[in-house]
């Protein structure tokens, strides 16, 4: 028969073993929740997207207020060209000024 002490850490070390099981479920909830939001967060973008491109292409002056708005906010070359804008030239301000991103 095992001696107290040692039934003691059989359940301590049964013990760890159940907390880090706990442990790896709750990050894995953690983890389907996260994944649940960004693809809600995605298909948010998507619908008020195609919102957005349906009033463009109805409304020529909105069209221009909106594309006023992408000119002074985008500036990676890539998502420019989806809406027909230019590349920023050298003058235009450094990368990093949030300034220019948002307005």
């Amino acid at each position: 028969m095992a001696t107290i002490d040692e039934r003691i850490a059989a359940l301590e070390t049964k013990l760890k073993q159940e907390r880090a099981k706990k442990q790896k479920i709750e990050a894995r909830l953690r983890s389907v929740e996260q994944k649940r939001k960004r693809a809600e967060d995605t298909r948010r973008k998507i619908l008020a997207g195609a919102l957005v491109l349906e009033l463009m292409e109805q409304d020529q002056q909105t069209k221009q207020k909106f594309l006023a708005r992408l000119d002074r906010y985008l500036i990676r070359a890539d998502d420019r060209a989806l809406f027909g804008l230019s590349d920023i030239t050298a003058q235009s301000a450094p990368l990093g000024n949030s300034e220019n991103r948002r307005s």
